[in-house]
C-alpha cells in the first residue's frame, strides 16, 4: 500500500477526530486513587506501582467498583471529567461520547439526577477552559433487571438533560449471557423517546451478541464488535445498515480477547466495508492514548493517511455530536 509507513505521532495529534468508546470509570489516574484512598481510609487494592495490572475482564470490573466508590462527593466526579476532557484535548480530539454507568458508583445510586449534574459541572468548566465538548451516555449493566433498565429510561426522559445524549449497555457478557431479549423494550422507549442507543457487545460474547445489538436493541452504534468477524453474514449486515464499531484494540488485548494486535480484526472489519473508529475503552486503566492506538495500528496494518482520515471521519460520523460540531470536524479534517 502507498504512503503506508506509520504516520508521526505529532501528526496523528493533529488529526481531526473524535472519540466514541470510553467509560469514565476508566480515568482514575493512580495518584488521584491513592489520595482519595488514603482520605477515605479504604486500603489500595494493590501497591501504587501495580494498580492497573488486572487478571482479566473480571478482575477489571471488580476494580472499577472500588475506584468509583471513592468519587463520593460532587467536587471528585467533577474533577474526574474535567481531566477526561483534558486528556481529550491532549490527543488532539474535538468531540467525545464518555459511557458512565451508575451501579459502579455507590455514593450516587438513587441520585441520578444529581451524578448527571455533577459530571455536567466538571464537563462545562472543561468546555469554559478551550477544551473540547464531550456527550454523555448513561449505561444499563447487563446483569440488572429488565425494570431496572425502565426505571434508568424513565429518569432519563424525565430529566431531558442536555448532555445526555445515549443509553448504553455495558458489562460482562460471557458472565451475564444473553440478555438483549431482557433489555428490548427499555431499549426501546429509549429510541422512542429521542435518545441515541449504544451497545457493548461482541467482545466476551462471540457475534450472537453482535446481533442482538441491532435486532433486539436497535443499536446505532456497537461499542467494541469485533467478534462480528466470526459470521460473514453479520459484516454484510453491519455494512448494509451502516452500523459503526467503536473499537478499543488495546482493550481488546490486555482484556484477552485477543493474542496479538497482528491477531486483532479491525483491519479485516475496515476492509470488508464496515465503519470502525479507534477509541480508547478505559484510557489510564488499561494504558491507552488515543493517539498511539492510531499509530499502533498504523504501523501493523500498514494504514496510509488516507486510510487514517477515513477512520477519523468514521468516528466523528458516528459520533452523538451535533450537525455544527460535526461539520467543524469534518471541515477540519478535510485540511489535514
Amino acid at each position: 500500500m502507498p504512503n503506508a509507513l506509520p504516520a508521526a505521532i505529532d501528526r496523528l495529534r493533529a488529526l481531526p477526530k473524535a472519540e466514541v468508546h470510553a467509560h469514565l470509570e476508566g480515568c482514575f489516574d493512580p495518584g488521584l486513587l491513592e489520595q482519595w484512598a488514603s482520605q477515605a481510609g479504604t486500603p489500595m487494592p494493590r501497591p501504587r506501582e501495580h494498580l492497573f495490572e488486572f487478571e482479566g475482564l473480571a478482575d477489571f470490573l471488580h476494580f472499577l467498583d472500588w475506584a468509583c466508590s471513592l468519587a463520593s462527593t460532587r467536587e471528585r466526579l467533577a474533577e474526574l471529567s474535567y481531566g477526561y476532557s483534558q486528556r481529550l484535548a491532549d490527543a488532539g480530539a474535538g468531540y467525545a461520547d464518555v459511557i458512565v454507568n451508575p451501579t459502579h458508583w455507590p455514593a450516587w445510586r438513587a441520585r441520578l439526577p444529581d451524578m448527571v449534574d455533577a459530571i455536567d459541572a466538571g464537563l462545562r468548566a472543561a468546555e469554559q477552559d478551550g477544551l473540547p465538548p464531550v456527550g454523555l451516555c448513561v449505561s444499563v449493566l447487563r446483569t440488572q433487571s429488565s425494570d431496572a433498565a425502565a426505571e434508568l429510561v424513565d429518569t432519563l426522559v424525565a430529566l431531558r438533560h442536555p448532555r445526555v445524549v445515549a443509553l448504553s449497555i455495558d458489562g460482562n457478557e460471557a458472565a451475564a449471557g444473553r440478555t438483549g431479549p431482557r433489555f428490548a423494550d427499555a431499549f426501546r422507549r429509549a429510541g422512542a423517546a429521542g435518545l441515541r442507543r449504544t451497545v457493548h457487545a461482541g467482545e466476551s460474547s462471540g457475534p450472537e451478541g453482535v446481533r442482538d445489538a441491532i435486532t433486539l436493541l436497535g443499536a446505532d452504534r456497537i461499542d467494541h464488535g469485533v467478534r462480528a468477524i466470526e459470521d460473514p453474514e453479520l459484516v454484510a449486515l453491519l455494512v448494509d445498515r451502516q452500523i459503526p464499531l467503536g473499537i478499543c484494540p488495546t482493550s481488546n488485548l490486555k482484556l484477552g480477547v485477543y493474542a496479538r494486535i497482528e491477531d486483532h480484526p479491525i483491519d479485516r472489519l475496515r476492509r470488508a466495508g464496515v465503519a470502525v473508529s479507534i477509541n480508547t475503552d478505559d484510557p489510564v486503566l488499561l494504558g491507552a492514548s488515543l493517539v498511539d492506538e492510531y499509530a499502533l495500528c498504523a504501523k501493523v496494518f500498514g494504514w496510509s493517511d488516507d486510510d487514517l482520515r477515513a477512520l477519523a471521519r468514521n468516528s466523528v460520523d458516528a459520533s452523538f455530536a451535533n450537525a455544527e460540531i460535526k461539520a467543524r470536524l469534518i471541515h477540519a479534517l478535510a485540511r489535514w
